[in-house]
C-alpha cells in the first residue's frame, strides 16, 4: 500500500500562502476614505437621533405642562367653590355682608401668613448663600 497521508513532522512542513483578497488589495487612501465616509454617516444617524429624542422630550413637557396648568386651574376652581359655600354656611348666622367679610378676611389672613413665611424662607436662604 503506496497510499500514505502526508503528515507535518520533522522532515516535511507544509506552507500555504495567503490567498489575496479585494480587502488586502485596498489602498491606504480607500481605506481612509472609507473611515470618513462611514464616520460621517454615523455622526448624521446620530444627529437624526437626537433630534427625534428633543422632540420626544418636547412633547411629553407639552403635555405635562397642559395637563399641570389644567390641573392648577381646577384647584383654583375648587377654592373659589369653597369660599363661596363658606359664605352661603355663614349667611344665615351673620349676614351675607358679614359672610363675605368674614370669608375674606380669613382668606387674606392666611394669605399674609403664608406670604410671612415664605419671605422668611428666602432671607434665610440668601443668608446661608452669602456665607
Amino acid at each position: 500500500m503506496d497510499d500514505k497521508v502526508p503528515t507535518a513532522g520533522a522532515e516535511e512542513v507544509l506552507t500555504q500562502e495567503p490567498m489575496q483578497t479585494e480587502a488586502q488589495d485596498e489602498s491606504v487612501r480607500d481605506v481612509f476614505a472609507r473611515l470618513y465616509t462611514d464616520g460621517r454617516a454615523y455622526a448624521e444617524a446620530e444627529v437624526e437621533r437626537q433630534k427625534l429624542r428633543a422632540g420626544i422630550i418636547g412633547a411629553g413637557l407639552r403635555d405635562a405642562l397642559i395637563f399641570g396648568m389644567v390641573g392648577i386651574m381646577l384647584v383654583f376652581a375648587s377654592v373659589i367653590a369653597c369660599l363661596v359655600g363658606m359664605i352661603f354656611a355663614l349667611a344665615p348666622h351673620l349676614g351675607t355682608g358679614w359672610a363675605t367679610g368674614a370669608v375674606v378676611g380669613g382668606g387674606l389672613l392666611i394669605a399674609s401668613i403664608l406670604l410671612l413665611i415664605a419671605k422668611s424662607r428666602i432671607g434665610r436662604m440668601m443668608k446661608a448663600a452669602k456665607s
